[in-house]
């Protein structure tokens, strides 16, 4: 079953507004909530329309007089053009913003740069006290909703556009710790999002035909990050790969790494997004593609890292 990330939220917000009147839902125009759902939300549903550096800091205001405000605008803009008030008005103040920012990644493919949000988790995962998670399909959407009502802070969450596949059947993924979806002593796949996370299940059922038995992770949690699964995930293993629909720098890739530094030194290789700003025009099945977030991908990386360093123990030992 295909569902959207974006539609799950707008669909499990409207009972929660329901029991429980300290909520709000803020929207920016974005077209996802329309004139029924305002009618039932009633005075908890404000459009304040294009402009979302007042619509944080409005949201702040109502969270320092204790609503839950969840705030709805598109992922590049909310982590770029509103990201001071975010900043300053909401994670300062430690304050129960929920920002809920759909088209993440590149969901909104067909309209270009300047509605791709490939730098978003990077910029939210450094602000203190932030929250940061990405569903990687809609149940986990509509159980990170319910869980964000007990959060004391701010919350981001990366969510899409278009209905993604749900992911095969496990238990409800939990805030703040990472999911295993399969384990193997080999190497660890580690990956967030619906594409990236289906990409490295895929890929170990390739790996595991040729031998080779991966542990797969959803760290679908960048903030507060979960070193202590991916810790244990990473000692037998002799190689880390991480998956993601993002630049290589900052991003879950970073997170991987700097995690693993500290605490289990090995061998981590970020796949994502190059170096550069997107110059080709599709949807984003077609740039996921075109930019080998593959299964494909993840299996070629690991195979080669590792005839590599089947290699280089030969020739060290002849």
């Amino acid at each position: 079953m295909s569902r959207a990330t974006r539609e799950a939220y707008r669909d499990s917000l409207l009972p929660l507004l329901q029991r429980h009147p300290e909520l709000m839902c803020l929207d920016s125009d974005t077209g996802l909530f329309n004139a029924e759902y305002a009618e039932a939300a009633g005075d908890q549903y404000l459009n304040v329309g294009i402009a979302e550096h007042n619509l944080m800091g409005i949201a702040a205001g109502m969270a320092a007089c204790g609503r839950i405000p969840f705030v709805n605008t598109m992922a590049a803009f909310a982590t770029s053009r509103a990201l001071e008030a975010i900043k300053i008005d909401i994670a300062y103040n430690r304050l129960p913003v929920r920002v809920m920012a759909t088209h993440g990644g590149l969901a909104a493919g067909h309209l270009g740069p300047t509605h791709q949000a490939l730098e978003d988790l990077a910029v939210m995962r450094v602000l203190p006290g932030m929250t940061v998670v990405v569903p990687a399909d809609a149940a986990a959407t509509e159980a990170f909703v319910e869980q964000s009502l007990d959060l004391p802070g701010p919350l981001y969450a990366r969510l899409g556009r278009k209905p993604t596949p749900d992911l095969p059947a496990a238990p409800p993924p939990v805030i703040g710790k990472a999911q295993t979806l399969r384990q193997g002593g080999d190497v660890v796949l580690a990956s967030c999002g619906p594409y990236p996370v289906l990409a490295c299940l895929a890929a170990a059922d390739v790996l595991a035909g040729q031998g080779v038995e991966a542990t797969v992770l959803n760290m679908h949690t960048l903030r507060p990050f979960d070193t202590q699964t991916l810790a244990a995930a990473a000692r037998p293993a002799s190689l880390v790969v991480t998956l993601e629909e993002h630049w290589r720098g900052g991003g879950l890739g970073g997170a991987v790494a700097e995690a693993l530094a500290e605490a289990v030194p090995t061998r981590v290789l970020r796949l994502g997004m190059p170096d550069q700003f997107v110059d080709t025009v599709g949807n984003q099945e077609h740039l996921v593609s075109h930019y080998d977030l593959t299964a494909e991908r993840v299996v070629r990386t690991v195979r080669t890292a590792l005839d590599r360093g089947r290699t280089d123990l030969i020739t060290s030992h002849s």
